[in-house]
């Protein structure tokens, strides 16, 4: 990686499309740290952490994703979440609704289509969170400071006006951010989207790895060598988690592909071998993505109807689901590794195509080996790409939930007088590092692609 950034930086047009990449996610990360007007953030967060206690799978993500920007209140708190499900919403609904399914077998023009569905899709949700993530902060009240965690600074007292200003701004934030991920993938390096992402959640890894090594150095005795001992047991099962995401990442089954001869005019064609690659986990990060999403969508609405109050029988009702169905629920690993299995080959069938693929193969030529053209290629390339499903969908679901399991158990990081661990475990999630790894890999392949392709114009030059 090291070594093919600097051959792109030898580039004047990489090394540009470098540094516009560097700038605007600097722009995304100065938007994270900026603070609303008149939101008191130590206030909101704490109060919004007592809503669902440790198990609020919802805020921890989004706060994760968003480098921390929720928990401090920032501008682009809610950052590029709405863009993310409102994408894998069109996705879906691609498969569904026939217009949508027509648009995205039209080129360009049906691309563009699809994007502008989205965008008012991510206009929709960014506007239906904010409405949670103010409601929820509205009503937060801190009984030792006597403050609110809205305070007025529009319209004198009125606190809803100060509220309303607030939620505009997250939407604007939001589509800001949109636009700044859309920038980025059309003037700088890789996936403008997936950059964000990335961005977001080495800031949150950073930040708490910071704030446990500052906790080291203020404490001493034995809570000194507990934190230490915390750290180094954390970064070899880090290490561990890190190589195997990457062996699975790589893996890959061939299916090797002859091609026949084939004479036109004066040239032959053909006669040459290759392969067809499928990758063991070609959903990526999806199914996971999917799962917590559609586990963590009850949250949400129970936060709505709240609005920040933590009293009542429904705030009871809340506080049993999240008891029951909560990240240290075994419902909810139950839950979790279905539904991961089950969009793992869901998402399997819109991505791969067996009989579009056999028939592409048999257009030009091309035979698998052993196996007859047509149907038979289709169904032996469907039961191939089952398999790897499965053990793609496997896989997923060790990461999404042996880690979890295994830090919950641990005494060392769930002590309930240091939250620092507790926060390391949030920030370095599994799931962060799959997400991590798989935009650092497709990053490295784009700077590779790119400077082959300059080195071929300077040859034909």
């Amino acid at each position: 990686m090291l070594q093919t950034l600097k051959n792109a930086f030898k580039n004047k047009e990489i090394r540009t499309k470098i540094l516009i990449t560097l700038a605007l996610l600097f722009a995304y990360r100065l938007g994270c740290w900026i603070p609303l007007p008149g939101l008191n953030t130590e206030v909101a967060w704490q109060g919004i952490s007592m809503i669902g206690g440790q198990d609020n799978t919802l805020w921890t993500l989004l706060s994760a994703i968003g480098g921390q920007a929720l928990q401090q209140g920032a501008l682009l708190a809610i950052g590029i979440s709405p863009y993310i499900n409102a994408s894998i919403i069109v996705q879906l609904l691609t498969v569904a609704i026939p217009y949508l399914e027509k648009q995205s077998k039209l080129g360009e023009d049906g691309k563009r289509r699809i994007a502008n569905i989205t965008r008012f899709v991510t206009l929709g949700l960014a506007i239906a969170q904010a409405v949670g993530i103010v409601i929820s902060w509205y009503n937060v009240f801190d009984t030792e400071t006597g403050m609110y965690a809205v305070k007025a600074i529009f319209g004198g007292v009125d606190r809803a006006w100060t509220a309303t200003i607030m939620g505009v701004i997250l939407v604007a934030g939001a589509m800001f951010t949109m636009w700044l991920g859309e920038l980025i993938t059309e003037l700088g390096v890789g996936n403008g989207m997936s950059l964000l992402i990335f961005v977001g959640i080495i800031a949150s890894a950073g930040l708490a790895l910071v704030a446990q090594i500052q906790a080291i150095v203020t404490s001493t005795g034995d809570d000194q060598l507990r934190l230490i001992w915390v750290l180094i047991i954390f970064f070899v099962a880090l290490l561990f988690i890190f190589l195997f995401i990457i062996w699975i990442d790589l893996a890959e089954r061939k299916i090797p592909v002859s091609y026949a001869k084939q004479v036109k005019g004066r040239k032959q064609y053909g006669g040459q071998s290759t392969h067809i690659p499928i990758k063991v986990n070609a959903n990526g990060v999806l199914p996971i993505i999917f799962s917590t999403a559609l586990l963590t969508f009850p949250q949400v609405i129970f936060q709505l109807i709240l609005g920040g109050r933590q009293e009542g029988g429904f705030f009871d009702f809340y506080q049993g689901w999240m008891k029951w169905v909560g990240t240290s629920s075994w419902i909810y690993f139950v839950l979790m590794g279905l539904l991961i299995l089950f969009f793992s080959y869901f998402y399997n069938q819109i991505q791969f195509k067996p009989d579009e693929v056999a028939r592409n193969l048999q257009q030009y030529g091309g035979t698998l080996t052993g196996i007859r053209p047509g149907k038979p290629t289709a169904d032996y390339l469907g039961r191939v790409s089952k398999r790897l499903t499965l053990f793609g969908a496997i896989f997923l679901a060790i990461i999404a939930i042996v880690p979890s399991l295994i830090f919950q158990q641990v005494p060392l990081f769930n002590n309930p007088a240091d939250p620092f661990s507790k926060n390391l475990v949030n920030a370095f999630t599994a799931t962060g590092m799959l997400i991590a790894v798989s935009v650092a890999l497709e990053l490295q392949k784009q700077l590779e692609s790119l400077i082959m392709m300059k080195h071929y114009k300077g040859f034909l030059k």
